[in-house]
């Protein structure tokens, strides 16, 4: 597909909701406050606000401008940038990585449709603690029921990504990202109106700087990293829809607010509701499935109607964030094998669908039945590892190597001003970070995922 015949958003804020839709997902939701919890609440945001918009926004306009410039999807973008040259390999690595993450973030995301079943029919009613986890024990390891839910879930994402970027992609965020909010703000609301909810907003308002060390630091680090969806190839290939007129370091400035304010929504309906009935929320993955229902349990115990509708609520939550993230991830494949192998758009989501049913499959089973171990891990735990702790950190570091070092800086500028319309005091700045600051923050950040410090 050329440059002047490809699909773009049809508007501005289609393109900011498509992109935060991308960055918006379960990790923002359950990842952030844990983090936060683990780290010393108030500090640690802070520490991570700086990340975000210090090493962040660079790297998040740079995929930007791979994408817009060369007007492909990932896989080829850096291709037609860099013609005859190994930095072709940027771009498989991203759509390799989207397609492995898909598969079990799938499953994950499927679980979120279980879970408002359960609230909708009051299954959490007068259960306690020890239910809760024998509940989802139950449900994680049983071989059939999770894989309905994973099917719905890939099946819904097929849907959206098949109607194409305008009818598909640009509609449902406009109707999903609202909603999203919408929902983040009423549960923030209740949960802060509870008994004793000041010690949770204390904890996540009033920074500890007496906590703040060199750990810190590297949680923020990758926690942005991880929030803001960098490295896997979503953000380029959404930029490769941006009109002419969109403006990246606005646009990237758009998505990170919008991802950075639901996380600490997020923190907004968490803390006060976990630390009203003394639960300290630090329970990782298991919080959203295990610890939460415990919490809005106890919280509006004495009304049960309240409890159902607060738990409904905050899993439809997590539902709408899924599913932005998931059809991101869809549609870097998609959007690869269209344009790579010439493959009708239907051909080519049903082949990213067929694939990831099956990875879906192999890692949900991994969980329960199928309990044989990959070089010491579970099937779902193996792609979780390889993809976030190695996949994306190396794709971040060679993105800001590839446009930092490689990319001539005036087509840097250009796109940034959108040939020179556009002021960009900044780009000195953001061309340095992007060539010093952010590599070694990265590499920071692979060390410390991988235990190296």
């Amino acid at each position: 597909m050329q440059r002047n015949d490809r699909v773009n958003f049809g508007s501005k804020l289609g393109a900011i909701l498509a992109a935060a839709g991308s960055a918006v997902g379960l990790g923002n939701i359950w990842r952030f406050p844990y983090e936060a919890g683990n780290h010393g609440g108030a500090a640690f945001i802070l520490v991570y606000l700086a990340c975000v918009f210090v090493m962040g926004m660079p790297i998040m306009i740079a995929e930007f401008t791979v994408g817009r410039h060369s007007k492909a999807s990932t896989g080829k973008a850096f291709s037609v940038l860099a013609p005859g040259t190994q930095w072709k390999w940027i771009g498989f690595l991203g759509v390799l990585a989207g397609l492995l993450i898909l598969g079990y973030y799938s499953v994950v995301a499927g679980w979120t449709l279980e879970y408002i079943v359960a609230a909708l029919t009051g299954s959490f009613v007068d259960k306690t603690s020890a239910d809760f986890v024998a509940i989802f024990q139950n449900f994680s390891q049983d071989p059939f029921r999770p894989l309905v839910w994973l099917l719905a879930f890939l099946l819904f994402t097929h849907f959206i990504v098949v109607k194409g970027v305008k009818d598909g992609i640009e509609k449902s965020s406009k109707v999903m990202m609202p909603m999203l909010f919408i929902l983040i703000v009423v549960l923030a609301c209740c949960s802060m109106s509870l008994p004793n909810a000041g010690k949770g907003l204390e904890f996540l308002l009033k920074p500890d700087f007496s906590k703040v060390n060199a750990d810190v630091f590297l949680g923020a680090m990758g926690q942005a990293f991880f929030s803001l969806s960098l490295g896997m190839g979503c953000l380029s290939t959404y930029a490769s829809y941006f009109g002419p007129d969109a403006k990246l370091g606005k646009t990237a400035l758009s998505v990170g607010v919008i991802d950075t304010m639901v996380a600490i929504m997020a923190g907004l309906i968490i803390f006060p509701a976990a630390f009203s009935v003394g639960i300290q929320p630090d329970a990782g993955p298991s919080l959203i499935f295990i610890t939460l229902p415990n919490v809005f349990q106890q919280a509006f115990g004495g009304v049960p109607f309240l409890a159902t509708v607060f738990s409904l609520m905050f899993y439809v939550l997590l539902a709408l964030a899924a599913l932005t993230s998931t059809i991101s991830l869809h549609e870097v494949v998609t959007a690869y094998l269209n344009e790579q192998f010439k493959l009708r758009r239907s051909r080519a989501a049903m082949l990213v669908t067929g694939f990831c049913l099956i990875t879906g499959v192999l890692s949900s089973l991994s969980l329960g039945v199928w309990d044989d171990k990959i070089l010491g891990l579970g099937f779902f735990d193996l792609l979780d590892f390889v993809t976030a702790k190695i996949m994306l950190p190396l794709s971040g570091l060679l993105v800001c190597l590839f446009v930092g070092w490689y990319l001539k800086r005036s087509l840097s500028y250009e796109e940034l001003t959108n040939g020179g319309l556009q002021k960009a005091s900044y780009f000195p700045l953001y061309m340095f970070i992007l060539k010093y600051v952010a590599p070694v923050a990265i590499v920071l950040i692979f060390a410390n995922e991988l235990g190296l410090l």
